[in-house]
């Protein structure tokens, strides 16, 4: 269901009304539901616990790069989830916000000495390691600190997520992950390294899926490569077949999560069962978007319109520096006025204030507008305020969480102040 609904005319997250959020809070801000972040966690983590086995319960872990607000990773650690990190600084958000480093897989294909180290100081999970050149560096930290590293490798398996080039992350020309040919190889040398612990498999092919076919034809080559490994030895503890479902930005039908469990839940038992000797082995996601996407929104107000012979711009206060995805990947978000107007409608292209002709954030929309009309950039939850910048020296919105009819600022609007605290005059 949606949490963000129209009542009596007013566009509300939950129950409270976005234009009393404005009056509070300002624009620009990010808004999310909390109903929508729980209903979408619990859509993977009760379908596993259904379909999954008992023996080897499924370990859902957020990909903390598509929203690291320290509410939103509390939220889902108090539902015990796990969380997928991709830098040092994502894991200390992590702590913060009192996630177990126990539930932590560490992605990425550049992780400096200093995060190995932090990670393996807090005892995380797993490594995702994604380079041989990245496992020798792991095994040296490891042996100086006296302490194994915990390892899977992310498999570049070679198929095509069928989406926006720039976030597919499995194909051969992609930088992520070993090649498919190369993994067996890759875990003969993980065996000989004395300071090497190998735990499991990974596989990520990329993001806003609509379809899980691609998904579930990555899991079939993982699941051949558990056999091989077997067959060598490897009592594999888990398999980590990533995240990518997609959401609906515009009227796309993804996949419902709960269809795409069932029937990755389908191959694995039938595999575990004939071919497996029923051994326990846990399987791990990595979703992000498809948790926190559509859980939140981006409020903005229209501080000027102008019409021009060839374009009508209605120019807001949220920008490319707010929302980087238009920009950034041609991005189509929902634009929906907070308030209901019979007023006639005119063809606009919503901008912001910023110094570029790419600072858009949604283009030939039909709105009956007004001058200081508040309008909500739809399924902004992911990948909104984690890639906001201040270019332009405009500060980072607030962001504020609505828990049925109540409201709660979990990030201060920062000041310009803030912007340059950290630098200094020459003498």
């Amino acid at each position: 269901m949606s949490h963000f609904s129209y009542k009596n005319g007013a566009l509300c997250a939950e129950n409270v009304p976005l234009a009393d959020i404005a009056r509070q809070f300002g624009t620009p801000a990010y808004v999310y539901s909390k109903a929508a972040l729980l209903e979408n966690y619990a859509a993977y983590a009760d379908t596993c616990k259904l379909h999954g086995p008992e023996k080897s319960p499924a370990l859902v872990c957020f990909a903390v790069k598509s929203n690291s607000n320290l509410a939103v990773l509390n939220l889902l650690a108090r539902q015990g989830a796990g969380f997928d990190i991709v830098s040092g600084g994502e894991l200390q958000r992590v702590l913060a916000a009192g996630g177990d480093p126990k539930k932590v897989i560490f992605s990425g294909v550049g992780k400096t000495a200093d995060d190995i180290r932090l990670a393996l100081t807090h005892g995380i999970l797993c490594f995702n390691v994604e380079s041989e050149a990245e496992l020798h560096h792991l095994n040296e930290i490891a042996g100086k600190m006296g302490q194994p590293a915990p390892i899977s490798f992310r498999v570049n398996p070679d198929v095509d997520a069928k989406t926006h080039p720039y976030i597919s992350t499995g194909l051969q020309e992609n930088k992520f992950g070993i090649p498919f040919p190369d993994v067996l190889a890759c875990y003969r040398k993980a065996a000989m390294l004395p300071n090497i612990r190998v735990l499991g498999i990974d596989c990520h092919i990329g993001s806003q899926l609509l379809d899980d076919k691609p998904l579930l034809d990555a899991l079939d080559k993982m699941i051949d490569l558990v056999d091989r490994l077997n067959h060598e030895g490897y009592n594999l503890q888990h398999l980590d077949i990533g995240g990518g479902l997609g959401i609906a930005y515009n009227n796309e039908q993804p996949v419902k999560v709960q269809d795409y469990v069932q029937r990755l839940y389908a191959k694995v038992n039938h595999w575990r069962l004939h071919k497996y000797q029923g051994r326990p082995i846990k399987i791990i996601f990595e979703p992000g978007r498809s948790i926190v996407g559509n859980a939140g929104l981006l409020l903005t107000e229209v501080q000027y319109l102008k019409p021009t012979p060839t374009k009508n711009f209605a120019v807001v206060d949220a920008a490319m520096n707010d929302l980087m995805r238009p920009a950034l990947y041609d991005a189509w978000h929902r634009v929906q006025p907070v308030k209901e107007s019979g007023a006639r409608k005119l063809v606009w292209d919503v901008v912001g204030p910023v110094c570029e002709t790419g600072d858009w954030l949604a283009h030939d929309r039909e709105l009956a507008l007004s001058q200081g009309d508040l309008l909500a950039v739809m399924s902004a939850g992911a990948y909104g305020m984690t890639m906001a910048s201040n270019y332009n020296s405009r500060p980072r919105v607030a962001e504020v969480m609505v828990d049925g009819d109540r409201v709660h600022l979990i990030r201060k609007r920062e000041q310009v102040a803030d912007l340059f605290a950290l630098e200094s005059l020459l003498p």
